[in-house]
């Protein structure tokens, strides 16, 4: 007999290891954007030279505009799209140039739950099918044993078990992102990628899914790349936060530090642009100064040079580097040449020397 989800907790990595469970390096990836006739026009560079850790059992926050690559960065992360370079290493295994058997594997150790539950169900499937499949798929268990591990699975997501016999049309959208939910966790995966796994529901089931994830990752020692539009979801979900503009990551930081002082314009941006309930507070002066660049002719130096209010020849010339923000702690990276610029707005105290 399989274990339970109740035992899960038995087999959950040891937190607190040295090395990271999740490991990018230098990832890429590029898609040819073709014109008239079929021309090719030029490449989009969706995820370009981008770097970043993730501690076992923590959760990684990634914000950043629509169509910043914060969806083909975690899509490339699981093999779902193809990567134009770089590395992805699940606990020591390069996703990227794993063979197929070696891969097959893996996918037990990494799942995603999309953003649209009803685009990620099938709704011919009935919902016991849905969650069954991966199980069956992967030979960890058969017949009754199929039907005992989901109906543990629904009680472990907060459904019941004759919900096992309705279709996703018959459920509401927290409900089914439940059911993604339970199917992404069917076969203990080690890592889940969640993509937007709340935008599209009502803020109150926001709160319940958001809850949920926290539970079964305190559980289970699931270990989270959280994509999410929202800062006040990322500040509470996230261990480490970062930030995506036009392909690289531009910030990270813990998170609470990266929103409360940030160190580059565009996070600042991100942050003035959130509403104020208080009519009678100022919005902060480090709004983005026009629309965002063509992905495809990005522009030189800076790729945020055009919006920022502080741009210098420096910043039109010269791409800046992820490195250590100047005065703040050691998890801290920026890419600007003058964070500086942003101290008359932020605490400078508030950040731990390293």
């Amino acid at each position: 007999m399989h274990a339970s989800v109740d035992s899960l907790s038995d087999t959950k990595i040891k937190v607190g290891t040295s090395e990271p469970l999740v490991d990018v390096r230098g990832l890429r990836v590029q898609f040819a954007v073709r014109g008239t006739l079929g021309r090719r026009r030029g490449v989009l560079r969706a995820v370009d030279d981008v770097s970043f850790r993730i501690d076992v059992a923590t959760t990684l926050g990634l914000v950043g505009e629509s169509g910043c690559g914060k969806t083909s960065l975690a899509r490339a992360m699981v093999r779902l799209i193809p990567a134009t370079g770089g590395s992805v290493r699940i606990a020591g295994t390069d996703v990227l140039t794993a063979d197929r058997k070696t891969l097959r594997s893996l996918r037990r150790d990494m799942q995603i739950v999309f953003q649209d539950p009803y685009g990620s169900l099938d709704p011919r499937m009935p919902i016991e099918r849905i969650i069954g499949e991966p199980l069956e798929i992967h030979r960890v268990a058969r017949g009754r044993e199929i039907r005992e591990r989901v109906a543990e699975l629904l009680e472990r997501v907060g459904l019941a078990t004759a919900d096992a016999h309705r279709y996703p049309h018959e459920l509401s959208g927290g409900q089914r992102q439940r059911v993604a939910v339970a199917r992404a966790i069917a076969l203990h995966p080690k890592f889940v990628v969640c993509d937007e796994p709340v935008s599209a529901l009502d803020v109150s089931i926001q709160a319940q899914i958001l809850n949920l994830l926290h539970d079964l990752q305190r559980d289970l020692g699931l270990t989270y790349l959280f994509i999410t539009h929202d800062l006040a979801v990322a500040r509470h979900v996230s261990d480490q936060l970062a930030v995506m503009y036009l392909g690289k990551i531009v910030e990270t930081a813990p998170a609470a530090e990266a929103l409360d002082r940030p160190q580059h314009p565009y996070t600042a941006a991100l942050r003035a642009a959130v509403p104020l309930p208080d009519p009678n507070t100022r919005p902060e002066p480090t709004r983005p100064i026009g629309e965002p660049p063509d992905p495809v002719n990005p522009p030189a130096g800076c790729a945020y040079h055009p919006r920022c209010p502080h741009t210098t020849d420096r910043c039109r010339r010269e791409t800046p580097r992820l490195q250590f923000a100047p005065g703040c702690g050691p998890r801290h990276l920026v890419a600007c040449h003058h964070p500086e610029n942003l101290r008359s707005n932020n605490d400078d105290s508030y950040c731990p020397e390293r």
